[in-house]
């Protein structure tokens, strides 16, 4: 038994707190590792989350699974962050395969069994305990704080949703008013979460737009807001397809848009060269239509697996076609698996950073010559593959429509 190997076997137990596998040989495939102990149905898991570029991939592994996993990854990577009880301990590998390992005792944290339950509250942003007015007023907190048993996995949703909000907050200016639009906001659980979260505890300067067909749910929320003083929280009934209130925009949201809205809204959100886009799609019919290809034609006839690979498909295309405008995008696991088979959210952001109040594109990209010829690249995979599956995306049309794309 190798080094790492032992020193996993030791401490992947009920005292494991959590492991972070950092610095790969490699710029390619597995960039990072984070490793966590979960409780699933009454069993204590190991859970892996790996990191490419572009995507997360989750594995629920036992102690045994855990440690051959994570003891192989250690071959592409320099470094390992872990604690364990009231121990954390630093293995590094050199050039040549050398193993150092260096451990001290953490001041102030006591041995003992890790609460690894989904509803512990000290994982969330908005935590357990502390009274959020409009988690209230949406029956999903009590008065005194505590989450309604059956509102716990909204609670949940809520909280994975800030996540993705907190990791592209470099990307938005505190220095000026930041305008976020959020498509098909419905009862608006998260639209409140996002203001709440940002100006109430962040101090952004922002200004949130909520747009939807429903006009009582928009009279519903529009009251909300008031009531909490939520002065630049305005929820307005409108099509995503015709809306034009605004010119520019920094962040646009749309959550669970039937079928080609969606497309709507990544088109508008490109068209008004928003720096982040968060999209989690539904109800993909549109290519489920048109998809046919005589090689797939045997695990296509299975009306269950053609819906399944038409709705990866569409959101495939979709992630593409947003890195042909420019746009670095992830295809990411917005809730588990066990409670919506539609749990894929988009993030694309626009490869800018901060510089002071303008933005300022990072050297990779200022070579226009090459960002052209990068995006023609992509659109041609993009016609290779929709000729290949004979399918003609709503998004590819839209934005040929608004003149992002050549002819």
């Amino acid at each position: 038994m190798n080094e790492i190997e032992a020193l996993l076997s030791r401490t992947l137990n009920e005292n494991f707190i959590r492991a972070v596998i950092s610095n790969p040989r490699t710029k390619e495939g597995i960039l990072k590792i984070k490793v966590r102990p979960v409780e699933i149905r009454g069993k204590r898991l190991f859970q892996c989350e790996s990191f490419t570029k572009t995507q997360v991939f989750h594995e629920n592994l036992e102690g045994e699974e855990a440690v051959e996993r994570i003891d192989n990854a250690m071959g592409g990577f320099r470094q390992m962050q872990l604690s364990s009880g009231n121990m954390d301990y630093t293995i590094l590998i050199s050039k040549k395969g050398k193993v150092t390992i260096q451990e001290r005792k953490a001041e102030g944290r006591k041995a003992g069994r890790i609460d690894v339950s989904h509803n512990r509250s000290k994982r969330y942003i908005l935590q357990e305990g502390t009274p959020v007015p409009f988690l209230q007023e949406l029956g999903v907190m009590t008065q005194e704080g505590r989450i309604v048993r059956k509102k716990f996995d909204k609670f949940r949703q809520i909280n994975r949703f800030l996540e993705f909000i907190e990791d592209i907050l470099p990307h938005l200016d505190k220095k000026r008013e930041v305008t976020i639009l959020d498509f098909g906001c419905g009862k608006s659980y998260l639209t409140f979460a996002m203001y709440y979260y940002l100006h109430e505890l962040k101090s952004y300067d922002i200004r949130i737009i909520g747009l939807d067909l429903k006009k009582e749910v928009i009279r519903h929320c529009n009251g909300l807001a008031e009531k909490y003083g939520y002065e630049k929280l305005k929820f307005l009934v409108g099509d995503i397809a015709d809306y034009e209130g605004v010119s520019e925009v920094d962040m646009v949201v749309t959550l669970h848009a039937c079928d080609t809205a969606t497309d709507y809204a990544l088109a508008k959100a490109v068209g008004w060269n928003a720096r982040v886009i968060l999209s989690v799609p539904c109800c993909q019919h549109e290519l489920n239509k048109q998809i046919e290809n005589e090689v797939l034609a045997p695990i296509m006839k299975y009306g269950i697996l053609k819906e399944r690979f038409a709705a990866l498909v569409t959101d495939g295309l979709r992630a593409e076609y947003l890195e042909s405008e420019g746009y670095h995008v992830q295809v990411l696991e917005f809730i588990d698996m066990e409670h919506t088979p539609k749990n894929i959210l988009l993030r694309a952001v626009k490869p800018q950073c901060l510089s002071s109040a303008k933005m300022v594109k990072p050297q990779a990209v200022r070579n226009e010559d090459w960002q052209e010829e990068n995006r023609q690249r992509k659109l041609d995979e993009i016609a290779e593959c929709e000729t290949f599956l004979k399918a003609e995306p709503m998004l590819g049309k839209l934005l040929d429509g608004i003149g992002n794309h050549p002819a």
